[in-house]
């Protein structure tokens, strides 16, 4: 059975959320996207290739990555939130801030995404509780520039699992609904590769604290480590097929959604898992002559 959250799209199959970096520095797509011209025409693309949410961010969380200021996170975030919105598309908020966060709810945001947990501005929950809105916690050691030093665990799973059940309680607590938090285990941020695999092997047990989860793996280093060829990781652009995989896999072991930068190929993996877990939606008939 797949989990649903309220305001959000409803579907018996994981959902995929489509990343819609308005920015000049992120990893995978930094620039491409830098005016609101060019993020919603991408938006309305990411749409009509299968994404069922686009979620805008404007502030890049890719390790190493400097902050910009609030003015300019907004700047960049809430006139594209607003076009895609007063088209009908389901768009969530990918920010810490909770000035920014309220922006973009004003301008038709339908949840939030915040990779810190809520962690980075203690304002952001009890934002989220009285706009009535979901949100996304995501595990979190620091901010981004040194993010990775802090990619030290005796149990990865334990300490992940122990963290996000932590950040759950505290948006309980703050006013959020318990079916309005999402979960996401930050594949990538303060994590090894070896770290991030092991996350994914175990991701059943974190699906099973019954929160809907969220997974982003899109195009993540530690994939491009995977496919390495002569010690070079496998470009960015190249990483496609695998991020692909860890769709279907993350959606065979009960995710609610996975983040990724392409929704086509993603679109038809999860439907490929709901199949697969319900046998088909039809039973297989014989085609004349194939037996």
């Amino acid at each position: 059975m797949t989990t649903s959250v309220p305001g959000l799209p409803q579907a018996d199959r994981c959902l995929v959320v489509a990343v819609l970096n308005v920015t000049p520095d992120s990893f995978s797509d930094g620039g491409r996207y830098a005016s609101t011209t060019q993020a919603v025409r991408r938006g309305a693309q990411l749409l009509a290739e299968g994404a069922d949410m686009v979620d805008v961010g404007g502030e890049s969380t890719r390790p190493g990555a400097d902050r910009v200021d609030a003015a300019e996170e907004r700047r960049r975030v809430v006139p594209v939130v607003a076009a895609l919105a007063a088209d009908g598309a389901r768009v969530t908020v990918d920010t810490t801030r909770s000035e920014v966060a309220a922006a973009a709810l004003e301008a038709g945001a339908a949840a939030v995404n915040d990779v810190s947990g809520g962690l980075a501005d203690p304002r952001m929950l009890p934002l989220v509780a009285r706009a009535g809105v979901p949100v996304v916690l995501m595990h979190w050691r620091g901010p981004s520039r040194d993010m990775q030093s802090w990619a030290r665990y005796d149990d990865v799973l334990a300490e992940v699992t122990d963290h996000l059940v932590g950040r759950a309680e505290a948006a309980r607590a703050a006013g959020v609904a318990p079916d309005k938090v999402v979960l996401d285990p930050g594949l990538g941020f303060a994590k090894t590769a070896a770290h991030n695999w092991a996350l994914l092997h175990d991701l059943p047990r974190l699906v099973g604290l019954g929160y809907p989860v969220l997974v982003g793996a899109s195009r993540k280093s530690f994939l491009g480590d995977l496919l390495a060829a002569a010690h070079r990781p496998r470009p960015v652009a190249d990483r496609e097929d695998a991020t692909t995989a860890v769709s279907a896999l993350a959606a065979a072991a009960g995710a609610w959604a996975v983040r990724v930068h392409e929704p086509r190929p993603s679109a038809d993996a999860v439907r490929v898992a709901a199949a697969w877990r319900d046998r088909g939606a039809v039973e297989h008939q014989a085609v004349p002559g194939e037996d």
